[in-house]
């Protein structure tokens, strides 16, 4: 198998590297804007990408295989051509969308799902899967995987006895680490059915300029013998790089940061390591901290056509009275096309586009926010790369 990961440096555990793909080489480490339905929503282009240095898109294959279809895309060239993108991209295999969805039939062979649109029933598996990302013509794709909940969906009501609390909580844990146990054992025969999928269209011993790479997925929510189970079966496949799934459902950040504390350090350190949903700047940051290279989110965008926008001294919710008659941009010390280092939009007018639902308020606040996303990673690289992070950490956390 060829080596697509360069490791060029490291200050603490965070780590700065290079990720080689067939569309070019990525610095580590870096976040993927999110182009759900091979768009970023509110408007936002690949040029405004262009402009703000985004590195990767991210698109979706549980929606493209509903609308408009990989087949289609396939047809129009795949979604470098049919989106008019020259950056890297990655899909995700679907199992996260499939698995929100409530009425589903999970197996062991795959999962029944009415599609959120018309309520066509649809099958998917870990070879249909591969098979769509294959046809969207990504640049990395991801395993099939079941992504489980961080608690039960349908939990029994808790005893009003408060003498009976505890035991009550133990039933629920073990119920729920069975159900996680059942998806770490689902996860890794999906993995090896992914591999096998993949392997009959690309040869792994292809250059990595002439074939996707496909990641494998660790799963087992807050359990350290399941995380550590799902760890050692899926990194002995000779997958191209790491992700961690399951903890961007629920769980709170120390929870996260725990399972980061004992697992990142363990995933095999010449392959990329991807932390999957995740999420605020803070949680970037720490994440970075513990080993991880790449991120997705959609929250910057989210947050952005909701009015709250990053900045180097913490969050601004653009509507507030208090922003009415303000000359100030959103970030004196941002470059994005919406800042210009101060002599951008005023947050005055921001909130006035904002109020009146204008959508280029949505607009400019989502590439202010994806810009300040892809600025924290390119600043993070630069501190490991001098070996100050962790003073640069302890700082820039006082400040957001």
């Amino acid at each position: 198998m060829n080596k697509n990961f360069d490791l060029k440096a490291k200050s603490g555990l965070a780590r700065a590297g290079i990720l080689k793909t067939r569309k070019g080489d990525l610095k580590t480490p870096f976040f993927m804007s999110v182009a759900t339905r091979a768009a970023i929503k509110a408007g936002v282009s690949m040029d405004d990408l262009e402009n703000i240095e985004a590195p990767v898109v991210l698109c979706n294959t549980y929606h493209l295989h509903l609308k408009p279809g990989e087949e289609l895309v396939e047809k129009m060239g795949g979604l470098h051509e049919f989106m008019k993108c020259d950056k890297p991209m990655l899909t995700d295999s679907g199992g996260f969308q499939v698995f929100s969805i409530k009425r589903k039939k999970i197996t062991d062979e795959g999962v029944w799902f009415n599609s959120h649109i018309d309520g066509k029933r649809i099958w998917i598996d870990a070879e249909r899967s591969i098979d769509i990302q294959h046809k969207l013509g990504a640049d990395m794709i991801m395993a099939f995987d079941e992504c489980p909940p961080s608690r039960l969906q349908n939990r029994m009501e808790p005893p009003s006895d408060p003498a009976e609390m505890k035991a009550w909580k133990r039933r629920q844990e073990r119920k729920l680490y069975f159900k996680i146990k059942k998806a770490v054992e689902r996860t890794t025969a999906w993995a090896k059915r992914s591999i096998n999928a993949h392997t009959l269209r690309y040869d792994l011993s292809l250059s990595l300029t002439e074939r996707p790479q496909l990641f494998g997925i660790v799963q087992g929510g807050c359990f350290k013998d399941l995380r550590e189970q799902s760890l050692k079966e899926i990194t002995a496949l000779p997958f191209d790089g790491f992700a961690m799934g399951g903890l961007a459902v629920g769980e709170t950040n120390e929870v996260m940061y725990k399972v980061l504390d004992e697992i990142a350090e363990k995933l095999p350190a010449d392959k990329p390591r991807y932390l999957m949903g995740v999420g605020t700047p803070r949680d970037l940051i720490e994440a970075v901290s513990r080993g991880i290279d790449m991120f997705d989110c959609v929250l910057p965008a989210r947050n952005a056509r909701h009015g709250t926008a990053y900045t180097w001294n913490g969050d601004v919710r653009i509507t507030n009275k208090e922003f009415e008659a303000s000359k100030e941009v959103l970030d004196k010390s941002c470059a994005c096309p919406v800042c210009k280092n101060g002599d951008g939009y005023t947050r005055a007018y921001l909130r006035h586009l904002m109020n009146v639902e204008e959508e280029l308020g949505k607009r400019f606040m989502t590439i202010h926010n994806l810009a300040f996303y892809h600025d924290l990673m390119r600043t993070m690289r630069e501190q490991i790369m001098a070996d100050t992070f962790e003073e640069w950490k302890e700082v820039t956390l006082n400040q957001l």
